[in-house]
């Protein structure tokens, strides 16, 4: 279990880098004009098999319902390389979002362009963008991690949505989250890479 924290290199103010991806439950096309008309937009990089993003899959889905009649956008998008991680290959992946009842988009990044886009290098990492398309907010979902004791809230990562909702500047402190490091295919690693 490689312990790899956000990049935190997608500056705030930066625009939400575009993609076009298949949603593994659907099979729909998802993209940035997807979620046109929402205040808000929640990206985030999950996978399924990763210890950290199994200790907050529950609140994952938890924050789907409580979002619902908001004008919240959100989408999960799994960037692991499938042939060497069979758990986050598309079908796995639809079994997990099914089971968990997302509902999101839950898509898979198969050239991993959209995890460089975004900069994206743990699972779980997170993306708040304003109406405008704006990075507002990058970083944990919470304090909580596997084994520390903490509950898992979500309340870094909804204090940013509520803000956005409100009107109001995203929290000034971002700090990174921890996860396992996304999993790139043999020489796809980004430049930010180390």
């Amino acid at each position: 279990m490689a312990l790899t924290p956000s990049t935190m290199m997608l500056e705030l103010g930066a625009p939400a880098p575009e993609f076009h991806l298949p949603d593994v439950v659907s099979g729909k096309r998802i993209s940035l004009e997807t979620f046109a008309g929402k205040k808000a937009l929640v990206v985030m990089f999950i996978c399924r098999h990763c210890p950290y993003v199994v200790h907050v899959k529950e609140e994952l889905a938890r924050l789907g319902r409580d979002y619902a009649g908001k004008s919240v956008g959100i989408v999960a998008i799994s960037s692991n390389d499938a042939q060497a991680y069979p758990m986050d290959a598309p079908a796995s992946l639809k079994q997990m979002a099914e089971e968990l009842g997302f509902n999101f988009p839950f898509c898979y990044d198969e050239t991993q362009e959209t995890a460089k886009a975004y900069a994206a290098a743990c699972t779980p990492d997170f993306y708040v963008f304003d109406e405008n398309r704006k990075l507002v907010y990058r970083g944990q979902l919470d304090d909580s991690r596997p084994g520390n004791g903490i509950p898992v809230t979500g309340r870094d990562l909804r204090a940013a949505i509520d803000a956005v909702l409100e009107g109001r500047p995203a929290p000034a402190v971002q700090k990174p989250s921890i996860g396992c490091n996304i999993k790139w295919k043999p020489g796809n690693e980004p430049h930010y890479w180390r």
